[in-house]
């Protein structure tokens, strides 16, 4: 299956500016098969080693950070000798060993002619504990679950996509190919977009043992919880994972420390929103009190929204059914539209790396996502269903006079002045937002 990471991959390789990278993201979001292919299409030899299932490999590592010493001993662990330029050399699971994360300093410093790429489920959370980062000496990509325009290439559909751009550009879509897509995306909102329930499906069209793979993923990461935290923080970690769909299927999905028990409080439960987070399996989105920039700087830390970084995760946790799937509208409308939210909040973050905002009125008007792109700001609302309400925008947009005000929904594409309705499948708009104008 065809990700679009791979791209980035080619410019890393190809850039005057390399130096080791480490690629992050959640357990399981297709981080060891996207390098496997990438070393074995674009590279004349492809080393791969895994810290977490051989812990005897960081004995290279050991009191010995000097590159040289270490490609001689990783060579005669294989029996090959590893040669420069035209071999990529793979460290998966860095988290089990920090003097890994360590040595890519001296790789850069000392040997620059090393391809070497880093990768580790839990290295978000790994770093900033007891590592020692290799700061400026290492480049970054984090990888997220499939998104919308990928699962749409894995299901045959890039005659759809090249046809419109990849979304890129605004346009009105043929009723029939709008129906079409509604139909994906909902199909896309119950499978999510992990890579193996993904490809269970295009094989087998099996709902059932999809759902049964989602459950194995949300098992690896309750695991990891005690695995990669002290006891007393792994239980907090598993409060909060277990209180966010119950969270999201709220009215106001403001996240609200009552609902994980009602003698929660912020100071205790702080650093296990962050393990979460860092761990790739949450998107904070942050409220501000007024939209200005930079966004960040009006953030209000103590009001914010979680939502898990996939929607198939999050229907697995809620046991949503799959005859959802076939009703018209029913899966946006599901536990107050958590679907369709955590859904732009997913494909939001992949698109743009951004942190996401959202704002509220001191009444009771609220923009579901604030977007910053090239120093200006837009509100976006998402709407479920086919509701022409505008309430919120128009509150928003009489305050602040934005040039432009977006509603996503699952209405066709809509401008009429500076209100303009995007398809909810489309919310890749949002990457290239300046076309808007043409």
């Amino acid at each position: 299956m065809k990700r679009i990471l791979y791209n980035s991959l080619i410019n890393w390789k190809a850039s005057n500016r390399r130096k080791p990278l480490l690629l992050q993201g959640a357990r399981q979001v297709g981080k060891t098969f996207l390098i496997t292919e990438f070393g074995n299409n674009e590279y004349q030899n492809f080393i791969y080693f895994n810290f977490e299932q051989n812990p005897k490999l960081g004995l290279s590592f050991k009191n010995n950070l000097i590159p040289k010493n270490i490609i001689q001993n990783l060579s005669l662990y294989i029996g090959k000798k590893i040669t420069p330029n035209n071999t990529l050399i793979f460290f998966d699971e860095i988290q089990t060993e920090p003097n890994v994360l360590k040595s890519l300093k001296y790789f850069y410093e000392q040997a620059p002619e090393y391809h070497i790429i880093a990768a580790g489920s839990l290295l978000g959370v790994s770093i900033g504990k007891n590592y020692s980062f290799p700061v400026g000496k290492v480049n970054f990509i984090t990888m997220y679950p499939m998104s919308f325009i990928e699962y749409l290439m894995a299901m045959g559909e890039e005659f759809i996509l090249q046809q419109y751009e990849n979304f890129t550009k605004p346009t009105h879509f043929l009723e029939i190919i709008h129906g079409k897509l509604l139909k994906h995306l909902k199909m896309y909102m119950f499978l999510g977009g992990m890579p193996e329930v993904l490809y269970e499906y295009i094989q087998n069209k099996d709902i059932q043992m999809c759902r049964e793979i989602q459950k194995e993923i949300l098992e690896a990461y309750t695991r990891d919880f005690s695995k990669y935290a002290d006891s007393s923080q792994a239980i907090k970690n598993s409060e909060i994972w277990n209180s966010i769909p119950y969270q999201l299927a709220k009215e106001n999905k403001k996240f609200k420390y009552a609902d994980i028990n009602k003698n929660a409080r912020a100071a205790s439960y702080f650093t296990s929103i962050e393990w979460l987070n860092k761990a790739g399996l949450i998107h904070i989105i942050r409220n501000i009190k007024t939209p200005k920039l930079p966004l960040s700087g009006y953030a209000d830390n103590s009001k914010f929204k979680i939502y898990l970084h996939d929607t198939g995760l999050l229907g697995a946790m809620l046991n949503i059914k799959p005859d959802l799937i076939i009703e018209p509208q029913t899966i946006f409308f599901e536990y107050n539209g958590a679907f369709t939210e955590n859904f732009v909040a997913n494909q939001l973050t992949t698109f743009t790396n951004k942190n996401l905002f959202y704002w509220t009125s001191k009444s009771d008007a609220e923009i579901d996502f604030i977007i910053q792109n090239n120093n200006k700001i837009y509100p976006v609302e998402v709407k479920s269903g086919l509701s022409r309400n505008k309430k919120s925008l128009l509150s928003y947009s009489e305050k602040y006079k934005p040039e432009l005000i977006f509603r996503l929904s699952p209405r066709n594409y809509i401008k009429q002045n500076n209100f303009i309705n995007i398809p909810l499948y489309a919310v890749n708009y949002f990457n290239t937002i300046s076309f808007i104008y043409n």
